[in-house]
């Protein structure tokens, strides 16, 4: 099966700044990848490489076998690119509904599933943007990119700044549209050992370079590498109580 998403030595950033380096991964359709790192590491920079909004200083960005890497943003989410950014890019002045009519293309995903998928939005549907919770924003956002029927989807910090009861719902859904569905996806995210669970692979960043690459699975199972590039102590499970 041929990659979906193929980065080959690239390497990019703003202005004169050089963020990411000589960074190699790729991706099969209907897999998933988690993006680790500390702040300031390249995570958010690689996301914007791949959806075009950086200067990109060498390497090449293939998408579904098509060489994109001096395409504009706009033609490679019509080429089947789903962005959800950490500002959430919601229009707040549109209803619910609004928004995802506005973008909605043809496809499997439509208004009547995402509102299976986040029962909120539809709770909420004439609510406008800005009457929502950060939550439901970012439930929104994320709709909005499904209803757009991406080949991809790449999601910056989906549960940042959020409730724990709605990272987990968020967190739910997310499985359910990568695994359940085999929707293509990059995640970047915090939550290392939650989103671990959601995805098929992970690479860890470091100073703009990737020094970790293999499944998410074998993190969960021996999470040294967390532990040695983010500072993630494992969970300890509790001591059995002594027999009396």
């Amino acid at each position: 099966m041929s990659d979906l998403l193929k980065l080959s030595q690239v390497s990019a950033g703003y202005g004169e700044a050089v963020v990411i380096s000589k960074i190699d991964l790729s991706l099969k359709p209907g897999e998933s990848l988690a993006v680790l790192g500390r702040n300031g590491t390249g995570k958010t920079t690689l996301l914007n490489t791949i959806i075009g909004v950086t200067r990109q200083r060498g390497g090449t960005i293939m998408l579904d076998g098509q060489d994109v890497t001096t395409t504009r943003p706009d033609k490679r989410a019509h080429a089947g690119i789903g962005w959800v950014p950490q500002e959430r890019n919601i229009f707040k002045s549109l209803t619910v509904e609004e928004n995802l009519t506005a973008v909605a293309r043809p496809g499997a995903w439509n208004v009547s599933r995402v509102y299976e998928m986040f029962p909120r939005l539809k709770e909420r549907r004439s609510n406008l943007g800005n009457q929502l919770s950060g939550g439901e924003q970012q439930m929104l956002a994320i709709a909005r990119a499904l209803v757009l029927n991406p080949k991809l989807m790449l999601l910056d910090e989906p549960t940042e700044g959020l409730a724990p009861i709605i990272i987990e719902e968020l967190l739910a859904a997310l499985k359910r549209i990568i695994r359940g569905e085999g929707m293509s996806a990059v995640v970047v995210e915090q939550h290392a050992q939650k989103i671990l669970g959601v995805t098929d692979n992970a690479v860890i960043l470091d100073r703009g370079t990737i020094v970790h690459a293999g499944s998410s699975r074998s993190l969960i199972e021996d999470p040294a590498a967390l532990e040695q590039h983010l500072g993630v102590t494992a969970k300890k499970k509790p001591a059995r109580a002594a027999a009396h």
